[in-house]
């Protein structure tokens, strides 16, 4: 892991496209934002973890065709 000290205004870049600006500083808080091409996707880790829990847990599952069917059938 890489560790850097920033100050408020200073920047990190990754990669070409990708830039870390810390915003600020609120007690144990640090508010940071980020420049990155819209085909990058953003997520704090916990959002993260959880859609890839998700996909996961729908991978899993066992597909019963007669439902699907049921369900786009048309009346």
């Amino acid at each position: 892991m890489l560790v850097l000290a920033r100050k408020k205004g200073e920047s990190i870049i990754i990669g070409d496209q990708i830039e870390l600006v810390v915003l600020g500083v609120e007690g144990d808080v640090v508010k940071l934002g980020i420049q990155a091409p819209k085909k990058v996707q953003v997520y704090r880790k916990e959002i993260y973890d959880a859609i890839k829990e998700n996909n996961r847990e729908a991978s899993s599952q066992s597909l019963d065709m007669e439902s699907l069917n049921k369900l786009y059938k048309k009346e």
